[in-house]
């Protein structure tokens, strides 16, 4: 098979899983992700059902991982839209969040859904797999390029925001869900402040001995006397 007709097949496997999704969007605040709702949609669609299993081999757990990785998409196309490079990394980040859940304003039951789908035991490691892609995809959003420990120490920090802020997202009732947004830019603002005061540390520490290499001047300095 040629590199083009590989390519071909995958638009129309995209392509596919797009239909689908959208077609199952109306009945999972009712219904909730399953396979059930899966044929239904095969059926309004006129399609095979085993053209959805090979869309989503592992069912409704795949189809509720493509919807959020959708989201992340959708989010990363907003963004592109932006000049994040006028935008301080706190007003990156928070707007990036803020985006992230705006795409799915229309979608928070299925959102809510998913959330709690994802935390069955049947749904294996899929939750962390899912919120890593949407953390990975905020920053790589707003253009972090670091491959350091930061890389990682940047994600699991947001993970923890952007969970959070999730969760109040989903409850929240308050006119242009502003409990959520000044919920957000409290979490955003402590972890901004925890970041400034460890660049303190460390710029500090740097200017200190080297724990080790005092150690050892200080043994050769015994071994001497």
């Amino acid at each position: 098979m040629t590199d083009n007709a590989t390519g071909q097949d995958q638009d129309v496997l995209n392509s596919l899983k797009a239909r689908i999704l959208s077609d199952v969007l109306p009945d999972v605040p009712f219904d909730g992700w399953t396979r059930t709702v899966m044929m239904k949609s095969a059926d309004r669609l006129g399609i095979d059902r085993g053209e959805v299993q090979l869309a989503f081999p592992c069912g409704p757990v795949d189809l509720v991982s493509y919807f959020l990785a959708d989201g992340d998409r959708r989010m990363t196309e907003a963004l592109g839209e932006v000049d994040l490079d006028a935008l301080k990394i706190r007003e990156k980040v928070t707007l990036a969040v803020r985006t992230r859940l705006e795409v799915d304003t229309e979608h928070r039951e299925a959102v809510r859904r998913a959330g709690t789908y994802l935390a069955m035991p049947t749904s294996g490691t899929r939750a962390p797999q899912v919120i890593y892609h949407t953390v990975d995809a905020i920053w790589r959003a707003i253009g972090d390029t670091s491959t350091d420990y930061n890389f990682y120490t940047k994600r699991a920090t947001l993970s923890i925001v952007y969970g959070s802020t999730l969760t109040i997202w989903l409850g929240d009732d308050s006119d242009d869900l502003a409990e959520t947004w000044a919920f957000l830019d409290r979490r955003i603002a402590g972890v901004m402040q925890f970041e400034k005061v460890k660049a303190q540390v460390t710029k500090i520490a740097g200017k200190l001995p080297d724990p080790l290499g005092l150690l050892a001047r200080l043994r050769y300095r015994t071994s001497r006397s």
